[in-house]
């Protein structure tokens, strides 16, 4: 078998050769920074694809309740680990996951950082074994993204025609009995919001330039994500929340909880990025989701003193980001022990957001707080430091 390298003949006198484009190659799946769900976790649905005896909506890879069991996690009976996705009401898992079992759709709403995204794709994979099926909503956003659009010069050469639609996640989700995932729909103009109403209520999308439409097949279903509590939102009408069935994602109830969220997202980050494990990192992690939960909460853990919050959301995203920077910093620049140094600075790029009003509240909270708390000198010190 001949392997082409990329090189052309020498041209014979009298012609020109153009070079020969070699087609990229697509990268194996251990290159890939972030391999989507169904690719990174392709063992765990398999095994439950293999156990799962239950009975399955049309198109579903797996039962709900084997979709369930891969989103929080379980042991197979030939022993086989399902690793939890989510960490939170197991209830509410279930409401989500027979939510796309019907014909409603399914909103997750929550503040930023309570995993929306994550339990998005993780539910589209289970369920439809393909979680790229995405919109991402921007206020630039258009009705097409959502529709579907044209290839211009097909359109311009031979008219309006199927071969000239460019369609949508959307519009192949329902073609194709899958789960379609909207991000960030609040985000998303109110006009172009509202063409979903149709799409939702019909379960069929009009194409009126071909006098046809897209019929929705079964095992088509659609997720969106929203948050109402970041700025530059745009309020869903009454019409098309009631096409969906809302999902309240809330904060982690307990401070070992969001540690275990955290060093689990920690874990499977580092090795994506070849970072040595950091064994002896919990106590920074735990350090971390503290101030993280008392700034955020307006109170010390022991409920004895008040504090101010500070302007950003501090949420359990923003620690697995300060946490996953501290610990290459200490694989690159330090002994490849996750140190206070470490995860001093990113603390304070997380808190202060605000240069003058967060940096007060951040300040008073270092010297009324940490200062006195036993065992904190050293998570004091580098906070000082990075803040002078």
């Amino acid at each position: 078998m001949s392997v082409s390298t990329g090189t052309t003949a020498e041209p014979t006198a009298g012609t020109t050769t153009e070079p020969t484009a070699v087609p990229p190659v697509a990268p194996h799946r251990d290159q890939v920074l972030r391999p989507h769900a169904e690719d990174a976790f392709a063992a765990e649905l398999a095994a439950l694809a293999a156990h799962d005896d239950r009975p399955r909506p049309a198109r579903w890879k797996l039962s709900p309740w084997a979709v369930a069991t891969y989103l929080l996690g379980g042991t197979l009976p030939d022993g086989t680990v399902i690793t939890p996705k989510y960490v939170g009401p197991r209830r509410l898992v279930e409401v989500a996951v027979t939510t796309l079992a019907t014909d409603r759709a399914l909103l997750l709403l929550g503040v930023p950082g309570t995993a929306k995204t994550w339990v998005s794709e993780h539910l589209a994979a289970a369920v439809s074994g393909d979680s790229t099926l995405l919109v991402q909503g921007t206020a630039g956003t258009p009705e097409e993204a959502i529709r579907y659009g044209w290839n211009y010069a097909r359109l311009l050469a031979h008219g309006p025609s199927r071969e000239a639609l460019v369609p949508s996640p959307v519009m192949r989700a329902m073609s194709e009995g899958r789960t379609a995932r909207i991000e960030e729909l609040t985000r998303i103009p109110a006009d172009v919001q509202d063409s979903l109403i149709t799409l939702l209520s019909e379960k069929t999308l009009p194409i009126p330039e071909l006098g046809e439409e897209v019929q929705a097949v079964r095992g088509f279903n659609l997720i969106a994500t929203a948050n109402d509590r970041d700025r530059g939102v745009n309020d869903l009408s009454s019409a098309l929340r009631r096409r969906f069935n809302t999902v309240v994602l809330p904060l982690p109830e307990t401070a070992e909880a969001e540690v275990d969220i955290v060093t689990r997202r920690v874990e499977q980050l580092g090795r994506s990025l070849d970072l040595p494990s950091a064994p002896d990192g919990l106590d920074e992690i735990r350090r971390v989701v503290t101030v993280f939960r008392e700034l955020r909460e307006g109170v010390t853990g022991d409920g004895r003193t008040r504090l101010k919050s500070p302007s950003g959301t501090l949420s359990t995203a923003e620690a697995i980001s300060v946490v996953t920077s501290g610990l290459a910093l200490s694989a690159h620049f330090g002994d490849g022990v996750l140190r206070a140094g470490d995860v001093a600075a990113g603390l304070l790029g997380a808190v202060v957001r605000d240069p003058a009003a967060d940096r007060v509240i951040w300040q008073e909270y270092l010297e009324t707080v940490v200062r006195e708390r036993d065992g904190w000198t050293d998570f004091y010190r580098a906070c000082r430091e990075v803040g002078a």
